[in-house]
């Protein structure tokens, strides 16, 4: 227990004669904005919502890396920003306790996270807020410095190295907000998957291996096998879980998102990772984090107009829509088990511990905009 870890993976786009792995390229490689858009078909643009992300050390080329993502795919880009025209989206980055200088393997899913929730909410406002580190003192103090920003959501894409473990209920209560909700990764290495997934009042986001049409039609969807998943041995078992899943603890993941590398989405960093800079395809439960950090904030802006408050922690609200909300989920019911366990490990009918309720499909936001 003590450090936090990215959970992202890399689709290698093809191989040197030296047998080396080739992971970036000059144009774009995954799904882009357009086919994840008609995939999901939202009625929100995040517009009046701030999404805030807690990640680690300093992206010192996260500005022009979003920027020239939004002018590939048409995306607004950030307001005060040389040759920014209208509509353009309101982005800053703070770093309250500073940063031990930069690391690629937090740049790339610094890009990650910023890009992709801009991409499902382009008019949202995002803030970045970085810990000095990756120790997990480090970033929960980054988690509560997001939270006092008030956003609808905070993107928490990262997960504790060492799983679970005993004192983990100490942290609980970051995540324990009147004014916003964390959503978290549930791990790229199976089961049991990783704290802070398991935290009662977070949505646990886990994996599945998603095809598209180019229009963003479904044609297949299966359980990924490197979901984070399943009963944790220490946290209770949250209200929006009572009569769903079984067994009488915390179960992960709650819901779902791509995170096959092989279907993985378009990145751009510039940050050289290992070796290379440019258009990544990426993939792991780190894109399932910003995804659905985004998508609540599409729903809140439905909320919004028709009155409502925003969808929080508080007294498990955000969780209870989710799990009411299956009329917008797709069931993931096949596909490999995410482990060596006989039942927890499998995907099938229902809640599973490999992908939750399911992954979303179009009119999500609606869905949980017509909770109370």
């Amino acid at each position: 227990m003590g450090i936090a870890v990215p959970q992202l993976g890399l689709h290698v786009q093809r191989y040197t004669r030296a047998g080396t792995p080739i992971l970036a390229q000059t144009a774009p490689a995954g799904y882009g904005p357009a086919t994840i858009g008609s995939y999901l078909g939202l009625s929100g643009d995040g517009a009046g919502q701030t999404v805030a992300v807690a990640d680690a050390y300093k992206d010192p080329r996260i500005v022009s890396d979003v920027n020239t993502f939004s002018a590939q795919f048409g995306l607004p880009k950030i307001c005060g920003t040389a040759g920014t025209r209208s509509p353009c989206f309101d982005f800053k980055v703070t770093a309250p306790d500073g940063t031990a200088g930069q690391n690629p393997d937090w740049a790339l899913e610094t890009s990650l996270d910023v890009e992709w929730i801009h991409a499902i909410a382009p008019r949202a406002t995002i803030r970045l807020v970085t810990a000095h580190d990756a120790s997990f003192a480090s970033m929960w103090a980054t988690v509560t410095d997001a939270a006092a920003l008030r956003p609808g959501a905070i993107s928490i894409s990262w997960g504790d190295s060492a799983g679970e473990f005993s004192g983990e209920s100490y942290y609980d209560w970051h995540c324990e907000l009147a004014h916003s909700v964390c959503v978290a990764a549930t791990g790229d290495f199976g089961h049991p998957g990783e704290y802070p997934a398991y935290n009662p009042r977070v949505l646990a986001v886990g994996g599945t291996t998603l095809q598209l049409s180019s229009g963003g039609t479904v044609t297949s969807e299966v359980a990924w096998s490197s979901s984070g998943g399943g009963q944790s041995y220490f946290e209770p078992k949250p209200r929006a879980q009572q009569g769903v899943t079984p067994g009488s603890h915390r179960g992960i993941p709650d819901i779902s998102f791509d995170a096959d590398p092989s279907t993985g989405v378009a990145v751009y960093d510039t940050v050289p990772y290992d070796g290379q800079a440019g258009w990544f395809q990426v993939g792991g439960t780190s894109v399932g984090a910003p995804a659905w950090s985004a998508i609540l904030a599409a729903a809140d802006q439905l909320r919004a107009a028709a009155g409502k408050s925003p969808l929080t922690s508080s007294g498990g609200q955000a969780a209870r829509a989710v799990y009411a909300a299956t009329s917008a989920l797709g069931d993931i019911t096949t596909g490999p088990p995410n482990g060596a366990c006989p039942v927890e490990c499998q995907a099938g009918p229902g809640y599973d511990f490999v992908t939750g309720l399911g992954s979303p499909r179009a009119g999500i936001d609606k869905a949980l905009a017509a909770a109370p």
